[in-house]
């Protein structure tokens, strides 16, 4: 975890224009300014852009799967892509909400109930997945310097607004991983993929 010291301080966006510069660029922009601890700033900046980044790789590999795909469960045990979509949605809308006023896991969150599909198409799916984002990304720029310091908590755990942040990093990186997991697997044979391809020996 990266501590939060002295006066270190840092500044999303504050004006409008800027907020919705960073939407309209996919979020890409999203900085640390003014902050004391400059080693500190670039590595949170760099966190954030990196989860922009994976949201968009989700995307591709979304992009990859028919709409049956992205119902589809290996075993009963098993998540969907939709329902690992629905799940980081609930999260990013619960933690995100009223993210300084009140705590994390709010008490109109079924978390239950994000693992039981109710999605019947592709929109559905997208349209959840995006609200959640929208729903995180606009926090983060509404964020002020002077709310560095202050406490948050996440069912009942008190967190820095750093540990809060990292923590949620950890969580949708993780799933992230999962979608496109399962992506992979059901498109093995047409798969592009996302990364620096693997190099393939002639004979």
């Amino acid at each position: 975890m990266i501590g939060v010291q002295g006066a270190a301080v840092f500044d999303f966006f504050v004006t409008q224009q800027e907020i919705t510069a960073s939407m309209a660029n996919q979020r890409d922009d999203i900085s640390l300014r003014g902050c004391a601890n400059e080693h500190r700033s670039r590595i949170f900046a760099g966190g954030v852009r990196a989860l922009s980044r994976h949201e968009k790789t989700a995307e591709r590999a979304m992009d990859q799967c028919s709409e049956e795909q992205l119902f589809h469960c290996f075993h009963e045990e098993a998540n969907s892509i939709a329902i690992i979509v629905k799940h980081m949605s609930g999260n990013m809308v619960s933690r995100w909400t009223d993210f300084l006023s009140s705590d994390g896991e709010k008490p109109n969150r079924n978390r239950d109930d994000e693992f039981i599909n109710d999605f019947h198409t592709r929109k559905e799916v997208m349209d959840c997945w995006e609200k959640g984002w929208s729903t995180f990304f606009q926090t983060l720029s509404e964020l002020q310097e002077t709310d560095l310091l202050r406490t948050v908590t996440i069912r009942g755990e008190p967190h820095s607004l750093i540990e809060a942040i990292e923590r949620q990093m950890y969580h949708y990186s993780y799933h992230i991983g999962q979608i496109v997991y399962v992506a992979k697997q059901l498109n093995a044979n047409n798969w592009k993929t996302l990364t620096i391809p693997r190099s393939r020996k002639t004979t």
